[in-house]
């Protein structure tokens, strides 16, 4: 039997729960040139970090519990922190300085997606205006957009995802009332998923004084993103064609479109990375004071894993990648044959609610199926690995008021690959 069919058969506890709130998180390159005035972190991490997830989390250094057969950990990793996660079960396999609080970059857009998305219709047109582009930061990425155009929100999120583009963060935050408010919001959704070393001050992940977060909480909040169908769609698209500027010929209007392609390598490639089998996403960033992040999500043989990798000390352009490439190998190989050093935890609102003992809800009609389909290519996204869902309890069974729990954490549903647009 499959492990997708296995874990499609199990009968889990389910607990009532209350709405969450919006769920937002992504991350890509904010801008690759200096743009504030404070200073990088320490290379050193504190001796005490939070606990949450589990004890070990909270120690400096390498957590790893290896068990027989277990392969040894990498070799020359440099990265300040990282975090290797079982998806499915919340597990965490291995990390390194987990909870060391330092600037993510352009990851913290996983966060503005997760949080803003449901907000939305991805139908829903805007037009641009010169006060929406306000604010952006000297050397900000962007799609770019154009004043006086319009725009659906789903060429925004894929200006987010694809490009990382500020302009499209801006944007989208003055749908939402301003970036005050987004900023707000993000942090409410960040305390409710229990992301707790994460301050936000800016809603594209653009260097800011205070502005923080870690490799635990960006695993966290991926996982959440993955739970939601655009955001997964958005994240795994590899390129796709992107409105220009409208244009008068001969008396008639057009408009113009050009090709954006994700920045994210693992899933795009390079010239000296190839794209990992089975990677889906999610965000990649890069700025002074944070140097290289990134957070990835793959599936190999039924299994997914969260990787979450900040700041190489190795200046390679695509070290980040390299040695999330590393940790996934290293995860998918271990699985199974080590002791976890901790968890993922579930937010706020499942734990108070959770009442052991029910049984789960079927989706109701039109809602997403836990069945995995065939991966194909269509539409502006070249297929580069496994397009895959973790569709949650949060999104299979809202509408029922329930969410899904296995004893302490949430439990997604099984992995689904999914058709790219």
């Amino acid at each position: 039997m499959s492990a997708l069919k296995k874990i499609a058969g199990r009968r889990l506890p389910v607990a009532s729960a209350a709405v969450l709130s919006l769920s937002l998180a992504l991350s890509a390159p904010a801008s690759a040139t200096p743009r504030s005035p404070s200073a990088s972190p320490s290379a050193t991490p504190p001796a005490g970090m939070s606990t949450i997830g589990g004890a070990r989390l909270g120690r400096p250094g390498t957590q790893v519990n290896l068990g027989d057969g277990a392969p040894v950990l990498p070799k020359g990793l440099s990265a300040r922190s990282w975090i290797v996660a079982d998806a499915e079960s919340g597990e965490v396999l291995a990390a390194h300085n987990a909870h060391w609080r330092l600037p993510p970059a352009s990851t913290l857009k996983m966060l503005f997606a997760d949080t803003l998305l449901p907000k939305f219709p991805k139908t829903t047109e805007h037009k641009v205006e010169p006060a929406d582009l306000e604010g952006m930061g000297e050397g900000s990425s962007i799609v770019p957009l154009k004043e006086g155009e319009t725009y659906t929100v789903r060429d925004l999120w894929l200006g987010v995802f694809l490009r990382s583009g500020n302009d499209a963060v801006h944007v989208l935050s003055a749908m939402n009332d301003g970036v005050a408010q987004t900023v707000e919001d993000m942090q409410a959704h960040a305390d409710e998923l229990q992301a707790l070393d994460t301050r936000v001050v800016s809603p594209d992940g653009y260097d800011a004084k205070k502005q923080v977060s870690s490799a635990y909480d960006l695993t966290l909040i991926a996982r959440s993103g993955m739970q939601k169908k655009d955001f997964r769609e958005y994240c795994s698209t590899v390129r796709t064609q992107f409105p220009g500027e409208t244009v008068k010929k001969k008396g008639k209007k057009t408009r113009t479109s050009f090709e954006i392609q994700n920045t994210n390598r693992l899933l795009a490639g390079d010239s000296d990375v190839t794209p990992y089998r089975g990677i889906a996403g999610v965000k990649n960033g890069n700025t002074t004071n944070a140097g290289a992040t990134f957070t990835g999500v793959a599936e190999r043989d039924g299994r997914v894993l969260l990787v979450t990798v900040m700041n190489p000390e190795k200046k390679d352009h695509n070290e980040v990648y390299k040695e999330t490439a590393k940790l996934f190998d290293w995860g998918f190989g271990a699985a199974g044959k080590v002791t976890p050093v901790g968890e993922l935890v579930a937010p706020k609102s499942a734990r108070t609610n959770a009442t052991p003992g029910a049984s789960p809800s079927a989706p109701a009609a039109g809602k997403e199926s836990a069945e995995p389909v065939a991966v194909k290519k269509s539409g502006g996204s070249t297929g580069m690995g496994v397009a895959l869902g973790i569709a949650g309890g949060l999104v299979v069974l809202l509408a029922a008021g329930v969410f899904l729990v296995r004893r302490r954490h949430p439990l997604p549903d099984p992995v689904r690959r999914r058709t790219r647009p």
